[in-house]
């Protein structure tokens, strides 16, 4: 009896492995230039918290997964084409993509937030910038930000295909400010001596989601279930410290289960209530 049970229990272990193995890689993109969420690795290919993230994520579901690197303004297109399953990008969850697409809860807080070159006097209002050059990230809610107070502030916008290109605008003087996520302006500021983290735009909060296609809602789910148990064992804090520095505490997004699917109180929410298998 002994003999025959340990052979179902290899045979069902076999079975599962080979049903795994025959499941296609999963398939997503980054934004390569984008540290410290995703960047260059001196070893070859790109590294940083979303690596670090979407590895873990794909290791839990048993597959495989193939990270491309692209510029972010090609990636939601890109994704809509059908050549990836979702983004491994932090991409920001608004109101009008949430319409077109459908998000993970967050695992990050993100806000705007200016970086300005060092010397340069401090930004305490949006008064500061009128008249001003800013830089962003094509594709982004940064541009969409200047191109949507450009008039009322006399703002010019620098629109560059990377964030390296739209911080070293700041530094050569051809934008006064360069404006971006919090985490990564933080990080340009760490790397970066002549460049200083500066304001963070009041109201500005939002999660940083995962991205699926609008027909992909049992894909999210499944991905958005091993987010969960990620958040609740502590491994998103972990990876967080790592890349950004701090520990993340208790009311930030990387250790707060949200409840149902995606961002609440956004098109695409699912309240349906998760139930991930964490063991």
């Amino acid at each position: 009896m002994r003999v025959l049970l340990a052979g179902l229990f290899a045979a069902t272990l076999s079975a599962t492995a080979m049903a795994q193995q025959a499941q296609p890689p999963l398939r997503c993109a980054v934004d390569g230039t984008f540290a410290p969420h995703a960047f260059p690795s001196l070893q070859g290919g790109v590294q940083g918290f979303q690596i670090d993230l979407f590895r873990e994520v794909a290791r839990r579901m048993g597959r495989e997964i193939t990270i491309d690197s692209a510029s972010f303004s090609g990636l939601i297109p890109a994704l809509n084409a059908g050549r990836y399953d979702f983004l491994c990008a932090p991409t920001t969850v608004t109101r009008e993509r949430a319409e077109n697409l459908l998000f993970t809860e967050g695992y990050l807080w993100t806000a705007l937030q200016f970086g300005i070159r060092r010397g340069t006097t401090p930004i305490r209002s949006e008064e500061d910038l009128r008249g001003k050059a800013i830089s962003v990230n094509k594709g982004t809610p940064y541009e969409a930000w200047v191109r949507n107070n450009a008039e009322r502030l006399n703002l010019t916008l620098l629109a560059f295909d990377t964030q390296p290109d739209a911080v070293q605008a700041v530094l050569s003087g051809r934008a006064y400010a360069n404006l971006s996520g919090n985490t990564v302006v933080r990080y340009s500021a760490s790397r970066t001596p002549q460049f200083v983290a500066d304001w963070v735009l009041p109201g500005t909060q939002l999660h940083w989601g995962t991205p699926f296609r609008r027909d992909s809602g049992e894909m999210r789910r499944q991905v958005e279930d091993v987010l969960a148990c990620m958040k609740r064992d502590g491994f998103i804090a972990r990876i967080s410290e790592r890349w950004f520095g701090d520990r993340p505490g208790p009311e930030e997004a990387e250790n707060i289960v949200f409840p149902g699917y995606g961002p609440p109180d956004l098109p695409g929410y699912d309240p349906t209530p998760q139930n991930p298998n964490c063991g």
